[in-house]
């Protein structure tokens, strides 16, 4: 019989794939910028990732959270957001076939991201902010 591995969070799904790079970025450090192409989904293991929307809107992503999935999974294949480091960070990076693969073997990761934004909105809607 071959023992089953259980992954409670999406990061630790992400972080559990063996070609999953972790990169150390200094504050101020850019992920992606707005128009590059969306190559990769990332997931925040340390400190805080701000990521800047077209007009000028600013979301936090914190330890255990995913983003860029957006852009990946229904976007044209570009970024639409820049990422930045807000403080000294530790994320996962995984490139996009990677990722749907992941997608496909564990369907479950679906709900997780779903969960993931309904979290987010929610939090926005009840303080009004999304960062600090």
């Amino acid at each position: 019989m071959v023992a089953s591995v259980t992954f409670t969070t999406s990061l630790e799904l992400l972080a559990a794939q063996v070609d999953c790079e972790v990169l150390t970025l200094p504050t101020g450090s850019k992920v992606f910028s707005r128009g590059s192409r969306a190559d990769s989904i990332y997931g925040v293991r340390r400190g805080i990732i701000e990521v800047i929307g077209e007009s000028g809107e600013k979301l936090c992503y914190r330890p255990g959270e995913l983003f860029s999935y957006q852009d990946i999974l229904w976007r044209d294949g570009i970024y639409r957001n820049e990422a930045v480091a807000r403080t000294p960070v530790e994320i996962l990076r995984l490139d996009r076939l990677r990722f749907l693969n992941l997608l496909h073997n564990h369907p479950t990761l679906a709900v997780l991201l779903i969960s993931q934004q309904h979290e987010r909105l929610r939090e926005q809607r009840t303080s009004g902010t999304c960062c600090y």
